[in-house]
């Protein structure tokens, strides 16, 4: 545990027993997480799921958070909670009912067995970069700005889900 703030970002996503409701309720359960607190959300995005294609449409949000956590506790925290909502992990890129990717922390670079950071497919995928982008799009990586490296990306099938969607 540190006595400074960090700044972090987590991808949220969900493609099952309501997807919605799953990565709503994430996002408010995110600001319960030990000495964590919600800065800001994104809108909730649909996409196509990344992987096999005989699943669910995924339902996609970012979150920015200021914690006092170590990334590997935070990492533990965002697994617990992906447990409470009954993750089970199953094959890779299966569905799931909810998914907590830790994205960003600070600009610290990890390569553990457990986690890396930043996230190794988050310039890729465009349900990442684009609410990422849209809560900050001045932010960098790699020394390009999220907002640019969204823009080159193909939209994926990436929708922003409106508030009358069920």
């Amino acid at each position: 545990m540190s006595s400074a703030e960090h700044h972090t970002w987590i991808g949220l996503g969900s493609n099952l027993e309501n997807p919605r409701e799953h990565v709503a309720r994430a996002l408010e359960e995110l600001d319960c997480l030990p000495l964590t607190r919600r800065v800001a959300a994104s809108r909730l995005y649909a996409s196509r799921p990344v992987g096999p294609a005989d699943q669910p449409d995924y339902v996609n949000a970012v979150a920015h958070l200021v914690t006092r956590l170590s990334p590997l506790a935070l990492l533990d925290q965002l697994q617990a909670l992906e447990q409470r909502h009954g993750r089970v992990r199953g094959r890779r890129w299966g569905p799931r009912t909810l998914d907590l990717d830790l994205l960003l922390y600070d600009d610290r670079r990890l390569a553990l067995p457990r986690l890396t950071l930043p996230h190794p497919e988050m310039t890729r995928r465009a349900f990442v970069l684009v609410p990422l982008a849209e809560l900050a799009p001045s932010l960098a990586l790699d020394g390009h700005s999220l907002s640019r490296l969204a823009a080159e990306l193909e939209p994926q099938d990436l929708a922003p889900v409106l508030p009358t969607d069920r």
